[in-house]
């Protein structure tokens, strides 16, 4: 019963993903674009952490449900504004 309903999942999952980019590809790629804030996090002693603010920047991304080509979808970019980047 468990082994059906995990294949069932699973082709779900595959059936919604061919789908989204079915229609990506019918749409001729549609890209958007969002703005996002960069931090850089670096990591000194006793574990202290520095953030430094490094810009603005506008990244591309794609209008679909799962990322494709690289880029991340614009419903998500658009949730996750402020970037950290640990160094």
């Amino acid at each position: 019963m468990i082994k059906k309903i995990a294949i069932a999942a699973l082709l779900g999952l595959l059936l919604l993903y061919g789908g989204d980019y079915a229609i990506f590809r019918l749409r001729h790629s549609p890209t958007g674009s969002v703005t996002v804030r960069r931090y850089l996090a670096i990591q000194e002693k006793a574990n202290r952490v520095e953030y430094v603010f490094n810009g603005e920047q506008n990244q591309t991304c794609v209008q679909s449900l799962f990322p494709h080509r690289g880029s991340t979808p614009c419903w998500y970019l658009s949730r996750h504004t402020e970037q950290r980047i640990d160094i």
